[in-house]
């Protein structure tokens, strides 16, 4: 099954008002300076952009807390922000949104991870990274292993979303995916490479065509049942995920379950932030009752919808059902 009817769809979404799903995960800031450029640098040989606005947008596991309350969810998020302005901005952008912050904490020491992307005229010129990435001490992993105890026994799914900045230490991830099997509720991971294995008895793992194929030490077959069957055996979670960027999805759940996902989207702009949107879109429909196979259908629909607007952004379930009829409409000439 590759496809989902469109009634069945919309269910899936209309109960997206009942989900209430966990983000435990790196929070990042993301800052974008626009502006034109029109000279070059007497200094150096790069150009000179003359900044004509800054944006801020929620980045990592605040974009997937994001993805969340747009499709109509409700949502708390666990994760670090720095003793500084930039962790204030972040939690300004959380509580506005109506997202949980009561599992922000700040970590003196380290600041808010930022990225700042200048762009001019709507060309990514560079970007700059501000974190430390090491990771959390003892006591501060406990602290937010509290605030999983917490916070799961009301939750419907829970999202682990890893960007390697250093939250999400082997405690913390045992701690969560152990709430979610304690809970009865469904685990989504979005992985890195530095604790890809870290993960087992995840509901859904998802990683990237990359992180799979630097995990595994070898050439990826995703059109092969039997191959994936043994990747996701390897990996330990119920159900593998694969994202293949331009060529759509595979999945693997238990047993012989496999599906292949052609990818939708219809004109690529922006890939930023679409693996969490998919990450969303999983845990609020596994959240709902959606099969894993269904999940993946509409998340697939969903990053069709992101990867064509700029930078990160998120998406509405009428802009997921839309896509859906756009894309049949287009099988079917």
């Amino acid at each position: 099954m590759n496809r989902i009817l469109p009634a069945r769809a919309k269910e899936i979404l209309s109960k997206a008002q009942d989900a209430h799903v966990l983000v435990v995960g790196d929070l990042m800031l993301d800052r974008y300076l626009n502006g034109t450029v029109d000279r070059i640098s007497p200094e150096a040989p790069v150009p000179v952009v003359k900044v004509e606005a800054e944006s801020w947008a929620l980045g990592g596991a605040g974009n997937v807390a994001a993805n969340v309350v747009a499709l109509g969810a409700r949502c708390d998020v666990i994760g670090a922000v720095g003793e500084d302005p930039e962790g204030r901005v972040l939690r300004d952008r959380l509580e506005e949104l109506g997202i949980g912050t009561s599992g922000v904490r700040e970590l003196g020491g380290r600041p808010t991870t930022v990225k700042t992307r200048i762009m001019a005229r709507h060309q990514h010129v560079t970007r700059v990274d501000r974190e430390v990435a090491d990771d959390i001490s003892e006591p501060q992993c406990d602290a937010f292993a509290d605030a999983v105890r917490k916070l799961s026994p009301v939750t419907s799914a829970i999202a682990l979303e890893d960007y390697n900045k250093g939250v999400m230490v082997p405690k913390l991830i045992r701690a969560a995916i152990g709430a979610g099997g304690r809970h009865g509720v469904p685990t989504v991971v979005d992985p890195k490479r530095l604790r890809f294995f870290e993960f087992r008895g995840a509901t859904v793992f998802k990683p990237n065509s990359r992180e799979l194929e630097d995990a595994l030490g070898e050439l990826l077959r995703p059109d092969d049942p039997e191959w994936m069957k043994a990747a996701r055996e390897r990996i330990g979670c119920e159900n593998l995920l694969l994202t293949l960027g331009e060529a759509g999805m595979a999945v693997q759940g238990e047993g012989d379950q496999y599906m292949r996902v052609p990818t939708v989207a219809r004109d690529v702009y922006d890939v930023s932030g679409a693996g969490d949107t998919v990450t969303a879109v999983l845990a609020v429909a596994l959240g709902v009752g959606a099969t894993p196979l269904e999940a993946a259908v509409l998340a697939n629909y969903a990053a069709a919808v992101e990867v064509g607007k700029a930078g990160v952004a998120t998406v509405s379930p009428d802009e997921i059902l839309h896509q859906q009829e756009a894309f049949a409409e287009k099988e079917a000439t």
